[in-house]
């Protein structure tokens, strides 16, 4: 199937492009939140009341009397990137730019209420169907914000899914995992106070350049010395800040870095490790040490039916020899403080076109999307909204 010729082609593709030029970083996505509820409105939908959601939002359509709830959840915010793409709608915010493709899940989902309105399949479900339109997502606070609003609530969600934008996989394509699809993720910060003084001194001095060289060649050593070798996962400190001048020993050196783990045992061993690497420190060294963990997120599971879920209905739409089934990977994504309380599914949706030179990763300055993407998705999320609904 030509997606191009997807009568919703157009509409989406404007939609995607005007929330494209529009970007706006997490919990500042009010342009974002108002344009969504603007859509909704051309719909006569209206979004729930969440008092303590300040952006994003959620609406519910109402089927006929039924025990299921699903969710469709989308992504709205974006990151601080100045776009290279010279397109006609580039980022207008001057160093935003949505370039994991939120604006892409964004249109997609308002093109799934467009859908479920306008064709009558709203008339032929039974139970409901929740849009969650997430604020956040990038500093992985978003998705806390929605559950503790009650975005699971009232009525209460029995099935949860999405969908990421996809440049390692054509257009046309899709991946699920069954099973783990994301790593957690975790950050940590160690502050080395010493006593600085002069490089030509360096006896007069407490240097914790030394100290930070030795937490990092030591942290190194965790995933490769304390894991089994077919256990996923990353350590990476990603930076080491120290000094101001080539002749001044510092008085303090900062290292920061993530941990990235599909096993909630090798996640809670690392950071185990890590602290008592730092808490060495201050003996070895005579440094003073302030080493903090930052809790992100788990890691996420797809839950079986809900997976299963989701590749029937994408090979409904495309043919099973797109939908491939594919092993986690160690990015990490708030969609699984959703899936540890409702059953709940993980889909990426492939974006690139290598003819067209649509290829550069997410997070890139020249991320784009072969815009075929969008009527795909709203066809792959409608039919899982009628397989389990209806």
């Amino acid at each position: 199937m030509d997606f191009t010729e997807h009568p919703l082609y157009q509409w989406l593709s404007r939609l995607r492009r005007e929330l494209h030029a529009h970007p706006e970083m997490a919990m500042a996505e009010t342009w974002t939140t108002q344009k969504i509820k603007d859509t909704l409105a051309g719909l006569g939908l209206a979004p729930e009341e969440r008092p303590g959601l300040a952006t994003g939002l959620t609406c519910l359509l109402q089927g006929r009397p039924g025990p299921k709830t699903l969710a469709l959840r989308a992504d709205i915010d974006a990151l601080p990137i100045a776009e290279q793409n010279e397109v006609p709608y580039k980022s207008q915010n001057q160093g935003v730019m949505h370039a994991c493709g939120h604006d892409c899940h964004t249109a997609i989902m308002l093109g799934v209420a467009k859908t479920v309105v306008e064709s009558g399949l709203r008339e032929k479900m039974t139970g409901q169907l929740r849009f969650i339109f997430q604020p956040a997502e990038e500093r992985l606070l978003g998705a806390r914000a929605v559950i503790a609003a009650g975005g699971l609530e009232d009525p209460p969600v029995t099935r949860i899914l999405a969908g990421h934008v996809d440049s390692d996989q054509p257009v046309g394509g899709v991946g699920i995992s069954l099973g783990p699809s994301h790593a957690s993720s975790d950050g940590f910060s160690l502050i080395i106070h010493g006593r600085g003084g002069h490089g030509a001194r360096p006896y007069k001095t407490i240097d914790p350049i030394p100290a930070g060289i030795h937490f990092y060649n030591a942290a190194q050593t965790i995933v490769t010395r304390n894991l089994d070798a077919q256990q996923a996962a990353v350590l990476s400190v990603c930076q080491f800040q120290a000094g101001t001048a080539a002749n001044v020993v510092p008085d303090q050196a900062l290292l920061r870095g993530t941990v990235r783990s599909l096993n909630m045992d090798a996640r809670d061993l690392i950071l185990k490790r890590l602290r008592a690497i730092a808490d060495s420190l201050p003996a070895a060294f005579g440094v003073r040490v302030d080493f903090s963990i930052n809790e992100g997120v788990p890691g996420n599971i797809n839950e079986e039916a809900a997976a299963h879920g989701l590749v029937e209905a994408a090979a409904k739409v495309l043919g099973r020899d797109n939908v491939s089934l594919i092993p986690a990977r160690m990015s990490s994504e708030d969609f699984a403080l959703y899936s540890q309380r409702v059953s709940g599914a993980f889909m990426r949706l492939g974006c690139a076109n290598p003819k067209r030179g649509i290829t550069h990763i997410t997070h890139s300055p020249r991320f784009d999307v072969d815009e075929s993407v969008l009527p795909l998705g709203v066809a792959i999320f409608t039919q899982a909204v009628q397989d389990y609904l209806c």
